[in-house]
């Protein structure tokens, strides 16, 4: 098997998964993948964010054979509903609504990807989180503060916090988009010379 060289490739846009792996010490270059995720509200979450996070890592292998690639993608579920990122203001409200009070799932689908070496493995990790009851006044106060619409569930833990949760599963990684330390430990195990993760 031909070993995993010491670049890395993030094969998405997120400035979050970005920051992230830059918090966490780990050398990489962005690449963002042209494909078009499957996003149906009715699908099952785990292989939805499985689905979407290998179409991105595979679309940048195929070009880049030599690099270890990476690919994520987190979705929110409530109940047997996915809710991803809202189309406008007034479904980020309607979600927002829907999740107060309530617990519900964040999956994200991680998928690593190696062609020269033969590595192509996909995982999902799943945490939980409750929300705080929200008023009108409450959700107003979230949105003018938080850009909820490039957000699956249209929040982000990272932002306002406070205002909308009660709690939540760690790591917070996981539910920002990247669960780093268990990233690291594969990449560790795959070969790539790493400094230590850090769990957020």
């Amino acid at each position: 098997m031909t070993p995993v060289p010491a670049e890395l490739i993030l094969a998405s846009g997120s400035p979050r998964r970005t920051e992230l792996l830059r918090e966490a010490g780990v050398p990489h270059r962005v690449l963002v993948p042209r494909v078009t995720e499957h996003e149906d509200p009715y699908s099952d979450p785990r292989e939805m964010v499985l689905h979407n996070a290998r179409l991105k890592a595979r679309a940048v292998a195929d070009a880049h054979p030599e690099a270890l690639v990476l690919g994520a993608d987190t979705t929110v579920a409530l109940g047997d509903r996915v809710l991803n990122k809202p189309a406008d203001l007034a479904e980020a409200r309607a979600m927002l609504r829907s999740l107060s009070g309530r617990e519900h799932t964040v999956h994200t689908g991680v998928c690593l990807v190696h062609r020269a070496a033969g590595v192509d493995e996909a995982h999902c990790l799943t945490a939980r989180v409750r929300f705080r009851e929200l008023t009108d006044e409450a959700i107003a106060r979230y949105m003018a503060l938080v850009n909820t619409l490039d957000k699956a569930g249209a929040y982000g833990i990272q932002e306002g916090k406070d205002l909308i949760i009660a709690s939540h599963d760690e790591p917070v990684s996981l539910i920002m988009g990247l669960p780093v330390d268990f990233v690291v430990a594969r990449l560790r195990a795959l070969g790539l010379p790493l400094g230590g993760g850090v769990s957020r």
